[in-house]
């Protein structure tokens, strides 16, 4: 997806932009060339105008890009497929009661999420939500995990698994 991405807006910062925001974002472009939120069957329509003032580009940058997708064969399915996957609780976390974790690790390293839920379970303690970056979108990838409360003094054992950079425990 990336490839064809970069193939198709490399001429244009702006439009690559507007592509990298509607999927960080989650939102999906229907068939009437509108830009929605949707999560299970609501679609919450978003308007280009509010789009474009966020990302300081021209409307016509953001109705363009969408054009330029759905005429594009490879991208079409995933741009009218994207859904939100849910609401995130990471800024909210500690008024929840909850505990946050945040690694930043090296992104193609396998395993990592398999070790750190592994480490958690053993502390007994459960895990609410899973949130990854992905590389592509995010310069400073980083796991977010929220735990069912605080956890403490596990923080050497997380940076004796492989690929984890550093680890945040709030």
């Amino acid at each position: 997806m990336w490839d064809e991405i970069r193939k198709t807006f490399s001429d244009n910062p702006k439009k690559l932009r507007v592509v990298q925001a509607l999927l960080e974002f989650g939102y999906c472009i229907k068939e009437d060339g509108k830009i929605y939120s949707s999560y299970g069957d609501l679609f919450i329509e978003i308007p280009y105008s509010k789009i474009a003032e966020a990302l300081q580009v021209d409307r016509r940058v953001v109705i363009n890009t969408v054009q330029s997708l759905l005429e594009k064969e490879a991208l079409k399915p995933i741009f009218t497929g994207i859904k939100v996957a849910g609401p995130s609780f990471r800024n909210v976390a500690k008024l929840l009661g909850c505990g946050v974790v945040e690694i930043h690790a090296n992104s193609h390293e396998v395993g990592i999420i398999a070790n750190v839920t592994e480490l958690i379970k053993n502390e007994n303690v459960s895990i609410r939500q899973i949130l990854a970056d992905d590389p592509e979108l995010y310069p400073e990838p980083k796991l977010t995990i929220i735990t069912e409360k605080p956890i403490t003094n596990i923080t050497e054992k997380f940076l004796k698994i492989k690929g984890i950079k550093s680890v945040s425990i709030f």
